[in-house]
């Protein structure tokens, strides 16, 4: 099976978009993959090339079926203007399903892209859990994680060790607001207080130095950052700098192992934080990692990496299993197919989507290992508790989202 390889894209033009013809193909369907993220900025470790290249693992792995697989991708720079236009290009230009799409507020406008052109759309790397609540659409899955689950896991476990005062810094755009009300209301349920908030302008701050100041000054317990990317480890960074963590705890709502390699164990040692996949967590995961590996040059799989891959076959199961005419023809049909067929994959294990597009994946909450503890390369954490995935998430009844039926 061919799978096509294309530069980084910066650009939303229709020529840099459009997917060469080959005529040999012309007896045999093609199913388009589009793989659309940040590949120059604050999420390019976390997103990236990786993503695109656990795409075609998927791909590889699903083998020829009957039905050829091209993949492609480009680069939305964080901006919903670029990446709603890349998206419209793509799908007038005959691409099936589109993927990945980190930063919340890109995420959701593309939302509308994909629902107005009835393509598929399977989203692996946004955090907001308003795509499966009142912004949802019946041409979405939402596989890896949500806010939501990551303010229950993470900052639940926070306020259970006696982090009931919290101060936030946050990332002001859709994701970062929306892991900052998620984390308040579950701090506020447990009887805990928030001393105070900031937010930064995104994505052009890198100097986090007054925000730790304030947050030092609030006499909070617990310093948490609704943030990720750079920002997430550029901030840490500067606050065990500012000796914060010698005053506050630190809760990292949204850390990748991409993030914890950056920053060196000798800062991140300690952190709490939550992901559905870790490389290291099972039999099936390093499996997966193996075999993705040669691919990936020295990076490792975070959670967002694995829900491409994880995402990309069930979505290929699916077009296998109507055909890949009836696919192309109606995206909203494939996704409610998908929501029929349970999931099972190597990274994930078995999940379910339900009907709200929320795929349920187990949630672990992983603490950053010691230096000393750590013994042989990204062996990085240590499992502190697993949240079952019909507990991990929002209920089905609190999400608002107008096309699911009451009980």
């Amino acid at each position: 099976m061919q799978i096509s390889r294309r530069g980084i894209l910066g650009s939303a033009t229709a020529g840099a978009l459009a997917f060469p013809l080959r005529r040999a193909r012309a007896q045999k369907q093609t199913i388009r993959i589009g793989v659309l993220n940040d590949q120059s900025g604050t999420y390019r470790d976390t997103t990236g090339i990786t993503s695109v290249n656990c795409t075609r693992q998927a791909v590889e792995e699903f083998g020829n079926q009957g039905f050829e697989v091209d993949v492609t991708y480009a680069d939305h720079q964080n901006k919903p203007d670029i990446g709603t236009s890349i998206a419209r290009q793509w799908f007038d230009q005959g691409v099936d399903m589109l993927i990945d799409v980190p930063a919340s507020s890109v995420a959701l406008a593309v939302q509308s892209v994909a629902k107005e052109k009835n393509k598929v759309y399977i989203n692996t790397s946004a955090g907001s859990a308003a795509l499966t609540g009142e912004q949802c659409s019946p041409n979405l899955v939402h596989w890896t994680f949500d806010t939501y689950m990551l303010a229950k896991s993470t900052g639940g476990a926070m306020v259970q060790a006696g982090g009931d005062s919290w101060f936030f810094i946050t990332a002001d755009y859709a994701f970062g607001q929306q892991l900052q009300k998620d984390t308040t209301n579950f701090v506020q349920q447990a009887g805990g207080k928030i001393k105070g908030a900031v937010a930064y302008p995104f994505p052009e701050t890198t100097d986090f130095s007054a925000l730790l100041v304030q947050a030092a000054s609030s006499g909070a317990k617990v310093l948490g950052f609704c943030n990720a990317g750079s920002d997430v480890v550029n901030s840490v960074k500067q606050a065990h700098e500012f000796g914060v963590q010698n005053s506050m705890k630190i809760a990292t709502l949204l850390l990748f192992i991409n993030d914890v390699h950056s920053m060196g164990l000798d800062v991140a040692e300690g952190l709490f934080l939550t992901e559905s996949f870790y490389w290291d967590l099972n039999d099936r995961t390093r499996a997966f990692t193996k075999r993705v590996r040669p691919k990936l040059g020295s990076a490792y799989p975070n959670m967002n990496h694995a829900g491409n891959y994880g995402g990309t076959l069930h979505y290929l199961k699916t077009v296998a299993a109507m055909g890949p005419a009836a696919a192309k023809a109606d995206g909203r049909a494939t996704v409610a197919r998908m929501k029929s067929i349970p999931c099972d994959d190597d990274a994930f294990g078995k999940s379910q989507i339900r009907e709200d597009g929320r795929n349920l994946v187990t949630s672990y909450l992983f603490e950053v290992k010691k230096p000393s503890e750590s013994k042989y390369p990204w062996d990085y954490y240590k499992l502190v508790a697993a949240t079952p995935a019909e507990q991990a998430f929002r209920p089905l009844s609190e999400g608002h989202c107008s096309f699911v039926k009451p009980a």
